[in-house]
């Protein structure tokens, strides 16, 4: 008896294991649409979102929308296609593609994987770079921020980025131990939340520009040769614009690793392909009421970053909120962005 009751207890044991297990072995995924969609947005919007004032002003009122359209229409159609990539070769029951190489190495192979892995890699550099650079930045600014509200406008408040650039890297360091993802799901929605928040100041105070009687000068082609910018600088600055708009766009190269925290039930290229369309479309709401509004309150002299280039200077508190959002939100993308590395390690 003794013997059957340790068979049973076992085989008790074990059947708890495999409810607690994927169809990959791996513990059991619980992400959602939800999730998944905190993720996108957390990884999409950044706080390039209040550059696109000045995007707009370069391209103005009629290539400015079009083109943040265009890409928003793009980057949905290229993450459906690359959800139905994450099982090969059958998009439901097929076996599962980890990471955005596992992807290249099912569907292309050969050294066209080593090629993607450097374009992948080269990316995942420079973004990571520039989130560090941009939080350090709105860190200065708000105490640069507190400076002027003291001492005036004039003063040049002078502060370096280096130590805040410490700060962000420890603050990583610390996150990055945390061993599986789909423990961050928090941090991303938390992430989300404030890209919201910081986006909807800038809008605010872009509108309270309007409504205060603010008459910038805007045009259907945005800033104007031989008035506002050089024939050069205006080709220049339309290409740069629509760069930052299809940076701004982009994030692919983490696609695949936030599926893969996905339930498997419902198929997860469908809960994707839904995660993505709410994803998208929230920023792309965001991107043109941002571009468009602080087109409208600044004008073709639009600031490079109204929030952290001091576009305004009052309420300095509301500012300051504005940008500790900025850089709590970085921290969360920093570590979407991670979760590529993290993957990778997982799997070796």
């Amino acid at each position: 008896m003794d013997s059957m009751e340790q068979g049973v207890s076992s085989l008790n044991i074990e059947s708890r294991l495999k409810k607690n297990l994927d169809d990959d072995g791996r513990i059991k995924r619980t992400g959602t649409v939800v999730t998944a969609s905190a993720h996108i947005i957390t990884a999409v919007i950044g706080s390039g979102v209040l550059s696109l004032a000045w995007a707009i002003a370069q391209l103005g009122w009629v290539a400015g929308p079009a083109v943040l359209m265009a890409f928003s229409f793009i980057t949905y159609f290229t993450s459906t296609l690359l959800a139905d990539c994450y099982r090969s070769p059958d998009p439901i029951t097929g076996k599962r593609n980890y990471t955005y190489m596992d992807v290249v190495r099912a569907n292309l192979g050969g050294r066209r994987v080593q090629l993607c892995g450097l374009a992948q890699y080269g990316n995942l550099v420079g973004v990571t770079i520039g989130y560090t650079i941009t939080a350090s930045i709105s860190m200065v600014a708000v105490k640069r921020s507190n400076c002027f509200h003291k001492n005036g406008h004039q003063v040049k408040c002078s502060t370096s980025n280096y130590p805040f650039m410490v700060i962000f890297a420890c603050i990583q360091m610390v996150l990055s131990q945390i061993p599986n993802f789909h423990k961050l799901s928090w941090l991303s929605i938390v992430a989300a939340i404030m890209s919201f928040a910081y986006s909807s100041i800038g809008l605010g105070l872009s509108i309270a520009r309007l409504v205060g009687g603010a008459h910038a000068k805007t045009t259907l082609t945005g800033t104007t040769v031989g008035v506002d910018v050089t024939g050069s600088e205006k080709v220049w600055r339309a290409f740069q614009a629509i760069g930052d708009i299809a940076f701004a766009y982009a994030y692919s190269t983490v696609l695949v690793e936030i599926q893969d925290t996905l339930k498997s039930s419902p198929p997860e290229n469908k809960v994707m392909k839904r995660a993505s369309l709410a994803g998208i479309s929230t920023t792309t709401l965001f991107y043109v009421m941002c571009g468009c509004l602080g087109y409208a309150a600044f004008g073709n002299d639009a600031p490079g970053n109204f929030l952290t280039g001091f576009g305004f200077y009052e309420p300095f508190w509301l500012i300051d909120v504005a940008n500790v959002c900025i850089a709590i939100h970085l921290i969360g993308a920093y570590q979407v962005l991670e979760l590529k590395k993290g993957s990778e390690e997982y799997d070796g």
